[in-house]
């Protein structure tokens, strides 16, 4: 069984966060495009992570080696710029239920990119875990006659769901050895900047500077909203979530991690008035139960 202890308390905290910002995010609306609004919440983050990472740890950056650095910038790059921009795509295209429960592939992601990586090892059992969440994927986003999205988005919307989830496991994945040494805060601050400066790039080079300046100054846009979801979902539990899985098990971290599952599609249900339907819910179980099956939290 898992024990519960600091590290364990951190991913619990995290996942509550994550899916807070998740809600308040899916109620921005198409006020942005999805690059747009990821740029926006990272440039709140960002003007928080600074000032934490030199009131924490002075002026002095971590003591990385050339291919360190290279695992931080793509990291930040991969699992914020890319993951990022491509899980809110996905939140417009399926909703905030739907792509939470496909999220649930983060866990097996982590685990089996940390045996490919970390060399850990993958067990019989833990297949029957991987199987139960794309079990629990599929019965939320099959339907028969495609009411309520049409066929072609919710394709789409898994696809970025999914390689939204696998870039953020391969991103954490990597950080992974960084996380024991010293300079925790300044790793997280400059994985953001990673982030930021990929996405800068992206829209210099698709010569989109002069739209996005524009969404970013155009009045009547919900700060107040993208704000607060960026220092909750983004400053907080950014921290909250990498603490996890630097005071306990990558494993571990990551089944607590997965319970923001739960708390989205139950958030979105409530404050969003997406349907809470039977399938729903049942895919929901199915998702999460084989995680904790695939992680070992039985054993």
């Amino acid at each position: 069984m898992i024990e519960f202890g600091l590290g364990e308390l951190f991913a619990l905290v995290c996942a509550f966060l994550w899916a807070s910002a998740i809600v308040l995010l899916k109620s921005v609306g198409e006020t942005m495009s999805a690059n747009q609004l990821n740029l926006a919440k990272n440039l709140v983050a960002i003007c928080l992570l600074m000032p934490t990472a030199m009131v924490m740890e002075g002026f002095t950056l971590p003591s990385f080696s050339a291919t360190q650095w290279l695992i931080l910038i793509a990291s930040g790059y991969f699992g914020i710029a890319v993951a990022d921009t491509w899980y809110l795509q996905a939140l417009r295209q399926l909703g905030a239920g739907r792509t939470a429960i496909v999220g649930s592939l983060y866990s097996p992601f982590v685990v089996i990119l940390s045996i490919a990586f970390l060399g850990e090892t993958l067990l019989p059992w833990q297949w029957f875990g991987f199987a139960l969440v794309l079990v629990g994927i599929l019965v939320v986003v099959y339907q028969r006659h495609y009411q309520s999205v049409d066929a072609k988005q919710l394709l789409t919307g898994v696809m970025y769901a999914a390689a939204s989830v696998f870039f953020t496991a391969a991103g954490v994945v990597a950080m992974k050895p960084l996380l024991a040494t010293d300079g925790f805060f300044w790793m997280v601050a400059l994985r953001m900047s990673a982030g930021i400066s990929g996405m800068l790039i992206f829209i210099v080079l698709r010569r989109q500077w002069a739209s996005t300046w524009q969404a970013l100054r155009a009045p009547g846009h919900p700060w107040g909203r993208i704000s607060l979801a960026a220092a909750g979902g983004t400053y907080l539990a950014l921290l909250f979530w990498l603490a996890g899985f630097k005071y306990t098990d990558a494993s571990k971290a990551s089944v607590l991690n997965e319970t923001a599952s739960v708390f989205i599609v139950l958030m979105a249900a409530l404050f969003l008035k997406e349907p809470l339907e039977r399938r729903k819910l049942v895919g929901m179980v199915l998702a999460v139960l084989g995680v904790m099956v695939f992680v070992g939290a039985f054993n």
